[in-house]
């Protein structure tokens, strides 16, 4: 990589406070896989159709696999998207029968257009005929097209903001839609939406939050819980490279998680630079432990400062599920023994 101001231009990074991809130059990816399902479910759910022998309503969207991305690269926008969808409707009879059934999209992908969806619907297995199928198969399908069409769109508006940068000059490009379709490794992780600045570029609203939980162990296990290799191998239940040292690196559950310790006090505080791997490029929140002795027990309280704003509940999750309850549950420091 070259060094700040030194070679070709577009490869320069300047020195500004986002640190964020100058000139639009590098691959970024923005991972829009959680905002989907949510939007899909809230643009499905309740759709209705009414004839003169009844309506039909979606009232369940059970499955929805899949994922979804954007990418830019040199200043061109990339959408990446692929669901198998599911939902369930019921109908009601204008004497009042009620009937089930299902709908399914196998192939919501940027590879196809609206028009070419196969969209099936059927009634629920031992369920007796009814024109209310019809109704569904050539009314209700349209409004499901509809409203998957209505997704894309909302996809393409509300998360093209922040992706195409802010140059070298301080001006952002236009973006530029392509109809390259690139399909790349993703993850269940999400990033986050950028808001522009015209003096310093993009920035990204960030938040802060707390965690505390209580460990039956002493401070110094659990300080070391966090910085051996071995032990983060055991919670995390996969291989993972830590150096735990001041300005030591460390990778684990696969990737997902990285980052570098600026501070180490032993048995008291650590502090480090920490991200999700799919968060925008170089953007690390802060985050500090600081581990206080009550007797028989550690509290330890979590301090996260710079987190992504969309990002908040993931990583709050995230730190309770794959730190705080694997930790008690591989070493059991969340069990008394009497």
């Amino acid at each position: 990589m070259a060094k700040w101001g030194e070679g070709d231009p577009r490869w320069i990074v300047e020195e500004r406070a986002d640190a964020t991809n100058v000139n639009n130059w590098h691959w970024t990816e923005r991972d829009v896989t959680g905002w989907s399902t949510d939007k899909l479910k809230e643009l499905l759910l309740g759709l209705r159709v009414e004839g003169p022998e009844g309506s039909c309503e979606v009232t369940d969207v059970p499955k929805l696999d899949g994922e979804a991305s954007i990418n830019n690269r040199k200043g061109k926008l990339i959408y990446f998207y692929e669901w198998n969808v599911k939902a369930t409707w019921t109908g009601t009879s204008k004497t009042g029968i009620k009937y089930k059934g299902n709908i399914e999209v196998p192939n919501l992908s940027d590879e196809n257009d609206m028009d070419d969806l196969d969209i099936s619907v059927s009634l629920c297995k031992d369920e007796p005929n009814t024109t209310l199928t019809e109704l569904m198969k050539k009314e209700g399908a349209k409004k499901v097209r509809a409203a998957l069409g209505s997704y894309v769109d909302h996809l393409k508006s509300e998360f093209t903001q922040g992706m195409i940068l802010p140059t070298a000059n301080g001006v952002a490009s236009k973006p530029q839609p392509t109809q390259t379709k690139v399909k790349v490794d993703k993850t269940q992780i999400g990033s986050s939406v950028s808001a522009p600045s015209p003096s310093t570029g993009v920035k990204i609203p960030t938040c802060k939050f707390s965690l505390k939980e209580t460990f039956l162990t002493s401070p110094d296990e659990l300080y070391r819980t966090f910085i051996n290799q071995d032990m983060v191998q055991a919670f995390t239940h996969t291989a993972a490279v830590v150096d735990g040292d001041k300005g030591g690196k460390f990778q684990l559950l696969e990737g997902s998680v990285n980052g570098e310790f600026l501070e180490l006090v032993p048995d008291e505080k650590i502090v480090m630079k920490w991200r999700f791997k799919t968060w925008p490029c170089e953007h690390y929140a802060t985050i500090t432990l600081n581990m206080k002795d009550r007797g028989n027990e550690t509290e330890l309280k979590v301090e996260c400062k710079g987190v992504p704003t969309v990002e908040e509940d993931r990583t709050k999750e995230g730190w309770k599920r794959h730190y705080f309850e694997a930790i008690k549950q591989t070493f059991g420091f969340g069990a008394r023994l009497y």
